[in-house]
């Protein structure tokens, strides 16, 4: 399940497991409900279940015989601190990634609360960037309790944003900005976007940002300012 992605700051994805339930107002137009609506009507068995929350046991090692050092994001299909993940399961999936050593993984979290309740729990290796998505000023709570854990590298996916956000970035090593994408997607206003690269710069803070987003978000692009900005951690893969 491990396979090559368009998506612009990682390189490949692994879905060790699918599905989701909304919790806050980034997951209206969830594209990963949209696209595994799309491949139940295809027949791909890993999504048999639509978007009900579902493990993939036969997915766990998939990392582990890709022997290319790659940038992983994982479980773009789901949440990984999902309430209803057995405790379990997700250190297994801790497992892997300390054993794929030579990987860098991308783990993304809306659910920050079980997060900051498992990290005592969780062996954090080096190469596992932990991530959290804030939407708005409301969410930003959710930067907090990732300060919080004990992994090395924290990140912010600020995406879809919708609306102004300041932020205290302390302890932060990359923010990722994104409007949102397909249908009835809600604007992103230019401001927001250049008040948080300035936030950023400000504080010292690799700046990523992917797409403007909208309906056709190949015709409005990703550029800002006359520009791209691809701004990563200065970390070290791990060998």
């Amino acid at each position: 399940m491990c396979a090559n992605t368009a998506i612009e700051w990682t390189e490949s994805t692994w879905n060790p497991l699918t599905g989701c339930t909304k919790i806050s107002p980034g997951c209206q137009h969830c594209y990963a409900e949209r696209m595994a609506r799309r491949l139940q009507a295809m027949g791909q068995p890993n999504y048999a279940n639509g978007f009900r929350l579902t493990l993939h046991e036969h997915a766990l090692a998939a990392p582990l015989g890709r022997k290319k050092p790659e940038m992983i994001f994982v479980n773009p299909m789901s949440d990984l601190f999902h309430k209803d993940v057995p405790e379990v399961f997700i250190q297994r999936v801790f497992g892997v990634m300390r054993e794929a050593h030579w990987h860098t993984f991308q783990v993304l979290t809306k659910r920050s609360e079980r997060l900051l309740e498992l990290d005592p729990t969780i062996n954090w290796p080096d190469n596992v960037w932990m991530g959290v998505s804030v939407e708005t000023q409301d969410y930003t709570f959710r930067i907090e309790h990732l300060r919080s854990t004990h992994a090395k590298t924290h990140f912010l996916s600020l995406e879809p944003l919708l609306g102004p956000l300041t932020l205290d970035l302390s302890g932060i090593h990359w923010v990722i900005v994104g409007g949102e994408s397909g249908p009835k997607a809600r604007p992103v206003k230019e401001e927001w976007v250049q008040s948080i690269r300035r936030q950023c710069q400000s504080q010292r803070v690799p700046f990523f940002f992917k797409q403007w987003g909208g309906v056709r978000k190949k015709q409005t692009g990703r550029l800002l300012d006359g520009r791209t900005w691809d701004e990563m951690p200065a970390l070290a893969l791990t060998t």
